[in-house]
Parts: structure tokens; sequence; C-alpha cells
């Protein structure tokens, strides 16, 4: 969005006063709808997703559908995305006016200088960790020992490897570490070349589940290395010159995510009527539905069933920029992010799960949690 085209705050707000008085001249209540800025003129706003759409990320093109942008005065346009470092760079450098991105890409242009911000949390674990196929003998950490694990270099989980060794003993000397292409990791695995790959699991465990490949995840953050997952990021300068922008797109964002979570099914439908071709695809409903439970299997944290959604732990947040600066993650010569700064609940926790609500998400999302080890 070109600065010219920005607004002072205020400059054209529908006050919230006089929503109160049209909603009361309507006889309407707004008591358990979270205050989000009018705009007298409806304003484009640009989001960049993570990666391509899919069952894990594309909530707001279900909040698009069903107008929680529209009814806000915001037009959006959703982008998909190269990976998070990628997204978050394009961000950073004012090519879209907001994104959805894993906190570790954050992180990473954070580092490098990129004054980003963390706006909310969608996600809570970026579900690092090792797949083994069903029968496999890897049962615990110390069973890696003397076995065969494929790795992706350039992968995001890749430089955590070594940190979830240490913290569970593991002696990678005694590990061998098989280099695979991004491409084959998942056959790799099918067809017995390593005993375990390291992965992402919303990104791996789909594409094997959709091949009616048994398997059993291993995830890290049960053993405390773990990120938080997709987060709705900004430029500080966007978040101090317009708040009311800001809080606008959390609350249209996160009222999509809580849309998806209540309405699974309905809101696959929406995905595929927008992307046609994960309909046609062989597997690709069975690949978007798997994504879209994983990726909300992540979403029940404490952070967001006490607080609201999209709220953020800033001790954890600070733990995490310390792993990642451990385990090497961060750019060498980048200064280490400070938690504060980096991720903020101004805007979020507005929107409250009801209690009828929580059950029946959690019901929705009980066989996704089995499948990550939760």
């Amino acid at each position: 969005m070109k600065d010219s085209a920005r607004l002072t705050p205020g400059s054209n707000l529908i006050t919230r006063r006089q929503v109160l008085k049209m909603a009361a001249a309507a006889g309407a209540t707004l008591a358990s709808v979270p205050f989000a800025p009018a705009f007298a003129q409806t304003r484009s706003v640009s989001l960049v997703l993570p990666w391509v759409v899919n069952g894990s990320n594309y909530w707001p093109i279900v909040g698009k559908a069903k107008g929680f942008f529209k009814s806000r005065g915001i037009d959006l346009s959703v982008s998909r995305g190269n990976g998070s470092v990628a997204s978050a760079q394009a961000v950073g450098n004012k090519q879209f006016d907001f994104g959805v991105v894993f906190f570790g890409g954050t992180l990473v242009n954070a580092a490098r200088g990129l004054p980003l911000q963390a706006m909310a949390t969608v996600g809570y674990d970026a579900l690092m960790g090792n797949i083994v196929l069903a029968d496999s003998p890897i049962q615990a950490p110390k069973d890696f020992e003397g076995k065969r694990v494929g790795i992706v270099a350039t992968s995001a989980e890749a430089p955590y490897w070594p940190a979830f060794a240490a913290k569970t003993g593991i002696d990678l000397n005694t590990v061998t570490r098989q280099q695979l292409d991004a491409r084959m990791i998942e056959r790799a695995l099918m067809e017995k070349q390593v005993d375990a790959i390291t992965a992402i699991g919303s990104s791996s465990l789909p594409v094997l589940s959709s091949l009616n490949v048994e398997t059993r995840f291993i995830p890290w953050a049960k053993s405390g290395v773990g990120l938080y997952a997709a987060q709705i990021i900004a430029l500080r300068d966007t978040i101090n010159a317009d708040p009311g922008l800001c809080q606008a797109m959390v609350d249209g964002i996160l009222e999509s995510v809580l849309y998806t979570l209540k309405n699974p099914e309905e809101s696959l439908e929406i995905l595929y009527k927008d992307q046609p071709e994960i309909a046609l695809a062989k597997g690709g409903k069975d690949n978007a539905r798997i994504s879209q439970g994983l990726a909300q299997a992540t979403m029940l944290a404490d952070e967001a069933v006490n607080n609201g959604l999209g709220y953020s732990d800033i001790g954890k947040v600070a733990d995490m920029i310390k792993l990642a600066s451990q385990a090497g993650a961060l750019p060498a010569d980048g200064k280490l992010p400070v938690a504060e700064e980096l991720v903020s609940n101004r805007f979020a926790g507005k929107i409250k799960l009801a209690a009828d609500d929580l059950a029946l998400i959690r019901g929705n999302v009980a066989p996704y949690l089995k499948m990550i080890g939760a």
C-alpha cells in the first residue's frame, strides 16, 4: 500500500459511538462482537500467505467469501507465498501490507534488520519433528542412534534437529544424516531408504496420509524445541500509522479462523471453489482436509483458550528467540530481536472462545491431535 494511500488515524473512521447508536436504533447488540473500525470508504489491502494456498492457511479466503473483511471496509487481495522467510521479507519491503507467516520467518527477517512485528498468533506449534513409519522400532529418542535420518538441509526444521538431539540425549555421532531433496523426502521414508525424516508435520503428514502410508510423528515441542507457527504480521510503521486498519485486519482474519474451526467441511468447500485445482488433483481433497486439521490442532493452545484468539505468550517468544540463536538459525551478523518488540498483544485477544464452541472445536480436531502425538 502506497504511503499516499494511508489514512491518518481516525481520518475517515466511523466512531464506536456512532456504530453503537446505529445498532441501538436497529435493536441490535454488539456485546458479543469485538469492535473493529468501519471505514467510510472501502480500502484495498494486500495480504501474502506463507506458501501456496492450502488447507493449513486458506482462512483469509474464507473470510473474504463470507464478507468478514468487506464488513470492516476492507477489499482484501490474497497472494500465495514462497516460504515464510520470503513472505516476511516481502512485507518488510512493502510489497504487501500484511502477511500470514510462520514465526521463524519473521524472526529471521527481524534479525536481518527489517522492522516487522507479529500482531497475533494463529498457530502455536510449527510442528517440527520426526516422522517414522508406523511399525518402526524407533519409539524413544535414543532409538535414533544407529539409524538413518533423512533431512532437507534448507528446510525450516533442519537447524533445530541438533537442538532436539541435545535435549533428549541422542548421540548424533551414531546417527547417519542423509541429505535429501525436498521433493523426495516422503518417498525416501515410504521406500525405507531412511529410517526417519525430519519434517514440518503439517507439510509431510498430509502427503503420506493421502498416499495411505501409516506413520507416527515424534514432536520436538514436547522436549522444549518448538516455535510458534502462523502469525499475522506488518511493518511497525504500518502499525504505528494505522492502528485502526491493523485492528480491523486482525479481527477479520481471526473471525475467519474461528469460522473454519467451527465449520471445517463448509470452509473446505469454499477453498475448492476458490482453488478448483485442489479438488481436481489426485488426493487433493484428502491433503487439504488433513492439512486443515493439523493446522487447527495447533490453534487451541492455552494462550488462545485463556486469553482470546491471537494472544501470544511473550515469555515463550523470548525462549524461542534464544532457541533459534543457539541453533544457528539466525544470521550470524544479525541483531537478536527483543521479544516485546517482535510480538505484541495490542490487537489480539478480542475474540473469545465460548465454552460450547470450544467443545465443538476440540471434537473436530481430536483425530489430528492424535496424528501429531499431542
